[in-house]
């Protein structure tokens, strides 16, 4: 190791891919030197955020060996040596591969996730597995291997989830950028909740194989970054066909011919037209403990519509896309969970289980994860018979109608994309539970359609707050000028202060 692992002028903090890869160009910075201090920081942060549930062990070889190799050849690919964190549900072949679970510390797959290995290929390393909501069942990021991740803006509270850990590690600076997996709302409350940009793609453009699977219908990776442009890198690498996932055909010929990173556009919102979901914002149930903070997220938001409006958006307020109480009908993680996730374990036949059931009655499970599975429908499902089960295959040709629903209300109002908070409330503050009620993830979720999110601004106790753009399908181009656009205005994105 150098005795000096970064130049004294080189601003690690915030630092972004062009930032670093400037760096390497002008030879001040290596790989092993980036990667040493980011692993530095996770061992002296990590104890406050419970983010990190695995560092890589190879990650200063991986990072010598880039170095060697930009030395010959210049950079590797588009992520070359940049530390990455990624949720803890990714397969790894290198790295223990535990969706939080206690018994699955010592489980290593035999081979990476698809979105795993193109990360390495375009040259990332992959410093840290993230923490989760175990089994990325709930919204709290709690797991009974790595804990209660906790808010990097706001220790006290929660980063919501599942994908909590990596949007912990990137708003703190323990990896430039981070990979999470959506459901229904994981990699858009969590960024929300911690002042950064998260990216939900169209089902279809991101391979799913080697992800311990939720949902397989809702199922998504999808990147968490603290810029817009910077999610736009992670998505170049991460899109493509896979044979082994073969909905991403659908997304085969829709990835742009000069990439995503060519649509961060500052000046993206000019002549943009923005409808405004009205009925997303407000607190869906007064009881919650956080509905007294839904004004603050409301007064956030309705600040940023201003912003967009000043940078050359016309915004239409206010639009209906679909009832928002049909949403519910098209919901079937339910009825795929125990299905999906016995498919993942039986491929794999080093796991240390056999079953969802198993694990869930093996008294391992963190206490609230383990009283949804057991006091649930979850277990209840008889997957044998699912793909003829009336009320599956009504909530399957449910999500087919909303979405066509919402794509013509897109087209038949003209607009780009339409906004609303991601979560009509604020984190609650530890133990309580992020109300699920106050989740804005459905219409992205149940639909398909892609939706990013941006910082919004800060409310209450400089508790950050996102903004959701929700657009049409395989339309990622077109979100990220909006996003970049907004982000260019606003420049609300800062680090927490206890993590500087």
């Amino acid at each position: 190791m150098t005795d000096r692992p970064i130049p004294a002028d080189f601003e690690l903090v915030e630092t972004t891919v062009a930032d670093v890869h400037a760096a390497f160009e002008e030879t001040t910075l290596t790989a092993e030197g980036l990667v040493e201090v980011f692993l530095d920081r996770i061992e002296r942060h990590n104890d406050a955020l419970n983010a990190v549930i695995t560092t890589n062990e190879a990650a200063m070889d991986r990072a010598r060996a880039l170095d060697a190799r930009f030395t010959s050849h210049g950079l590797t690919g588009p992520l070359h040596g940049i530390p990455v964190a990624i949720k803890d549900n990714h397969d790894t072949a290198d790295m223990p591969t535990t969706a939080g679970s206690v018994r699955f510390a010592e489980f290593v797959p035999e081979s990476d996730a698809v979105v795993v290995e193109r990360l390495r290929e375009a040259g990332a390393v992959i410093v840290a597995k993230a923490n989760l909501q175990e089994l990325s069942f709930g919204v709290d990021s709690v797991s009974s291997l790595g804990g209660e991740t906790r808010n990097p803006y706001a220790l006290d509270r929660r980063p919501s989830g599942s994908s909590g850990g990596t949007a912990a590690a990137v708003a703190s600076n323990l990896a430039v950028v981070g990979t999470g997996t959506d459901t229904c709302s994981s990699v858009r409350s969590p960024p929300a909740f911690t002042n950064l940009v998260g990216l939900r793609p169209t089902i279809g453009l991101v391979s799913r194989t080697g992800i311990v699977p939720l949902s397989l219908t809702q199922d998504t990776a999808g990147p968490i970054t603290r810029t817009v442009e910077d999610a736009a890198r992670v998505l170049d690498v991460l899109v493509g066909f896979d044979p082994a996932d073969p909905v991403t055909a659908r997304g085969a010929d829709q990835v742009p011919a000069d990439g995503y990173v060519a649509h961060a556009d500052p000046s993206g919102l000019e002549g943009a037209r923005i409808g405004v979901l009205r009925d997303f914002f407000g607190a869906s149930d007064p009881t919650n403990s956080a509905a007294d903070t839904a004004p603050a997220v409301t007064a956030t938001v309705e600040a940023a519509l201003a912003t967009m409006e000043a940078a050359g958006a016309t915004v239409v307020d206010d639009v209906s896309l679909v009832d928002p109480d049909r949403l519910e009908s098209a919901r079937v993680v339910g009825d795929e969970f125990e299905r999906d996730f016995d498919r993942y374990l039986a491929e794999r036949p080093a796991t240390p289980v056999d079953s969802l059931r198993e694990l869930a009655e093996s008294g391992t499970v963190a206490e609230s994860v383990e009283r949804r599975l057991l006091d649930g429908d979850i277990l209840d499902t008889d997957v044998d018979t699912l793909e003829t089960n009336p009320a599956y295959l009504r909530s399957l040709a449910d999500r087919e109608a909303l979405r066509t629903e919402a794509i013509a209300g897109l087209v038949d109002a003209d607009l780009d994309a339409v906004v609303y908070p991601p979560s009509a409330v604020l984190p609650v503050e530890i133990p309580e539970h992020q109300p699920f009620s106050e989740m804005r993830c459905e219409l992205a979720a149940h639909t398909g359609l892609p939706a990013i999110v941006v910082p919004a601004g800060f409310a209450g106790d400089d508790i950050p707050v996102g903004l959701e753009l929700l657009g049409r399908p395989f339309d990622e181009p077109r979100l990220f000028e909006l996003a970049a656009g907004y982000e260019a205005a606003a420049d609300h994105r800062r680090p927490p202060a206890d993590f500087e």
